[in-house]
């Protein structure tokens, strides 16, 4: 198969049903039919629902990818799609579809892991991913430090969440200020406004003995819960609470932690490329600290554009489109999800 092969991609791992058409690293169509609005309600995303939402939107999905893409199916050279990690109705909707299509017209399938997904996306905005590189992913579920040698081998886990994940950590704090869910890009607006040094925040893992013991993992939970003791003091005392400097001074913590550690990491490992992912990179302060830091520390960084950076199905269309290209084999038909698939396992079921 030709290295300009033509991949569908499926994402269904949480609440967004996403469909990508790549061509080589050209990207034709990022179709997203997103169901937050049903979950809002419920300040969270309600795993039932999400299925339900999935199921109802992909087949409009798919057909509203390949018109953009102006493309046949038939025309289709493989399908990749997310096999985890993620809510097991989701993936399960997501994976039942895409072997359909693989069946159905004869072409191979690629159960792929979404954090390498996340990872390979940026080779469409940005063109080959130099290797090694260092990924930090930071999204609702996950916030991981990686060492990449090869896009489509076995990362190296060098740090992860202990707790709470970064996005996790900002949904809880929105709804702990009265902002709407997804707590992430109101948390963003919000603090525009404020003043970052407000309230200095605790910083998870960054004392003496942590840089030791922890030097790459993070810890939010102990943030989450400092903000909520310091909102309920001001409640308790009937004053108010300056949400934009509370929102400023929350955010610039989990930056602080992020960006420190991704960089101390970079240097450590010897990489001079710094990749952030995941629905957190499109955060404006992470990418304006991020951007600081790594110039002043010599490290060139990369990082998708806002709207590549949450699930969409072109990054796994992407991730699909190396696979293909370096001559990965495909995963059999027989593969099913898993909701906690490890870092390690970029391809499910493949002879990699």
């Amino acid at each position: 198969m030709s290295v300009e092969a033509l991949v569908l991609g499926i994402e269904t791992s949480c609440d967004e049903t996403g469909v990508g058409i790549v061509r080589g690293r050209e990207l034709l169509a990022d179709a997203v039919a997103s169901s937050v609005e049903e979950h809002a309600r419920f300040g969270g995303v309600v795993p039932e629902v999400a299925s339900r939402a999935h199921l109802e939107a992909m087949t409009p999905t798919v057909e509203r990818a390949l018109a953009t893409a102006g493309v046949r199916l038939s025309q289709v050279d493989a399908i990749a799609v997310t096999a985890g990690p993620g809510l097991v109705g989701a993936l399960l909707v997501g994976l039942a579809a895409a072997k359909a299509y693989a069946l159905a017209l004869d072409v191979p399938l690629y159960g792929v892991n979404h954090l390498a997904a996340h990872v390979a996306v940026d080779t469409l905005e940005h063109g080959p991913l130099p290797e090694p590189v260092v990924a930090l992913l930071v999204s609702g579920g996950h916030s991981s430090l990686l060492r990449i040698d090869e896009l489509t081998g076995t990362p190296v886990q060098l740090g992860r969440t202990l707790d709470d994940a970064a996005g996790e950590a900002f949904d809880k704090v929105a709804r702990v200020l009265g902002l709407p869910f997804p707590g992430g890009p109101h948390i963003d607006r919000m603090a525009r406004t404020g003043d970052p040094g407000f309230v200095d925040f605790p910083r998870g893992l960054s004392g003496p003995r942590d840089r030791v013991e922890h030097p790459y993992d993070f810890s939010f939970s102990g943030l989450k819960t400092a903000v909520a003791r310091w909102v309920a003091v001001r409640q308790r005392d009937g004053q108010p609470v300056p949400v934009a400097d509370v929102a400023a001074a929350f955010q610039e913590a989990v930056v602080d932690v992020l960006t420190t550690k991704a960089v101390a990491a970079c240097r450590e490992q010897g990489v001079e490329h710094l990749l952030i992912g995941g629905g957190v990179a499109a955060n404006s302060r992470l990418r304006v600290l991020a951007e600081q830091r790594a110039a002043a520390a010599g490290i060139r960084l990369r990082v998708p554009r806002p709207g590549l950076c949450t699930d969409n199905g072109a990054m796994v269309a992407a991730l699909g489109v190396e696979m293909v290209t370096r001559g990965v084999a495909p995963s059999p038909l027989e593969i099913g999800v898993d909701s906690s698939l490890p870092v390690s396992q970029t391809l499910v079921g493949g002879a990699r």
